[in-house]
């Protein structure tokens, strides 16, 4: 499966399926870039995979449509009333031959969801799970999200994420602080911060790297716990506890 990024605002990555001349677009906010890159490529736009209503994800379903007729999926009860193929919990759909199941992600947003390919180990999950840190809970609960992004957790460590924003750096700068004695982390913030300062993408990642370094998916580790313990005002916050204080901690730095 050849998944391309195509820059789109300030931070967002539009995801690209490549596949024989045909073409799905992963949250396209704007038209003109999806546009400008399927005429360079002489590409047909087959399917647009909508995660979730935010206008950065949706803003340029409406042209694409009038320009391809292509088939549009989203969320089963999404605001955003462009979806014409309504998926939920469970469901699978074919993308180029490609088998992907639907797994619900509320949290970010109440519609949220993610299509996960288990035969090509890949995940586009939008705003829930990101490169060293989560979504902010715009509609949903910490609960919610704290659920979401434990049936993610448990997808085969192999598999690549590929959500749609550029923030690895600023998370994993947040990341250290609440967990600074994990070596990963640092070498992996490290790492980062070589590629952006060469402006060089910081995306896709995998399962495996995040459960190392990701503070939204170990809330169960001890060093977390006892560095946001007075911010919690907890002295032994469980790990959902853990991981809301973690997340208000984010918001307020």
């Amino acid at each position: 499966m050849n998944i391309l990024p195509l820059p789109a605002f300030t931070d967002n990555y539009i995801w690209l399926i490549e596949e024989n001349g045909k073409a799905t677009a992963i949250d396209p906010g704007d038209a003109s870039v999806v546009n400008n890159y399927l005429l360079e490529k002489n590409l047909r736009l087959e399917n647009i995979l909508i995660t979730h209503h935010h206008y950065d994800h949706t803003g340029g379903v409406e042209q694409l449509k009038k320009s391809y007729e292509c088939n549009v999926y989203g969320p089963y009860d999404s605001p955003f009333n462009g979806v014409e193929i309504k998926l939920k919990e469970n469901d699978e759909i074919s993308i180029h031959g490609f088998s992907f199941k639907i797994i619900e992600v509320p949290g970010h947003t109440l519609d949220h969801i993610a299509y996960h390919s288990e035969e090509q180990n890949v995940l586009f999950c939008g705003d829930t799970l990101f490169s060293g840190g989560c979504g902010r809970i715009f509609e949903g609960t910490p609960n919610q999200m704290y659920e979401s992004l434990s049936k993610l957790s448990i997808l085969d460590k192999s598999t690549k994420i590929y959500c749609t924003h550029e923030y690895t750096q600023s998370n994993l700068d947040f990341a250290v602080k609440v967990e600074p004695g994990n070596d990963d982390l640092v070498e992996y913030k490290s790492k980062i911060d070589k590629k952006r300062m060469n402006d060089e993408i910081s995306l896709p990642t995998n399962l495996e790297l995040e459960k190392n370094i990701n503070p939204f998916l170990r809330s169960h580790v001890a060093e977390i716990k006892k560095n946001i313990k007075d911010f919690a005002k907890l002295d032994d916050p469980s790990e959902l506890e853990t991981f809301t204080a973690v997340r208000s901690l984010k918001d307020s730095s």
